[in-house]
């Protein structure tokens, strides 16, 4: 018997069978995925999650609002997924100012360390925002 943590040999020999099926895997990083997803324009957010099918429901802006508060909750873990959302929300039309305070109310439920990680993801995203008014 050892005295070697179970969950560390596993996760070894995870590591150990990806380094021998292709030694390129040890460098890979998923930072940067959401770049192959192209942000999607307003008009197909609004059709796919907001108001076209549903007049009475939530717009797209408030649905990826409230998708960012679910994200910055969770401990901002998914850097993607916090990346692509601040990316759509600011093309279905929400500003910087309600981005921020979308994340530092879910900091209220998630946690300093949660806000701050997502303040840091959302701030990154929105820094990409190349032809947008930097007021909005």
């Amino acid at each position: 018997m050892t005295d070697q943590n179970p969950f560390a040999q596993m996760m070894k020999m995870g590591q150990d069978w990806a380094r021998q099926m292709n030694p390129a895997l040890e460098s890979f990083t998923p930072k940067g995925f959401e770049q192959l997803w192209p942000t999607m324009p307003k008009e197909m957010m609004e059709a796919f999650m907001g108001r076209t099918l549903n007049p009475e429901g939530l717009d797209a802006k408030t649905r990826l609002l409230l998708t960012l508060t679910g994200l910055t909750i969770l401990g901002a873990q998914a850097e993607s997924q916090i990346r692509l959302t601040v990316r759509h929300a600011r093309e279905a039309g929400a500003t910087k100012q309600e981005i921020a305070e979308t994340i530092a109310q879910a900091g209220m439920f998630g946690g300093v360390p949660a806000m701050t990680k997502a303040m840091e993801l959302a701030t990154d995203a929105m820094g990409e925002d190349t032809g947008k008014d930097t007021a909005r």
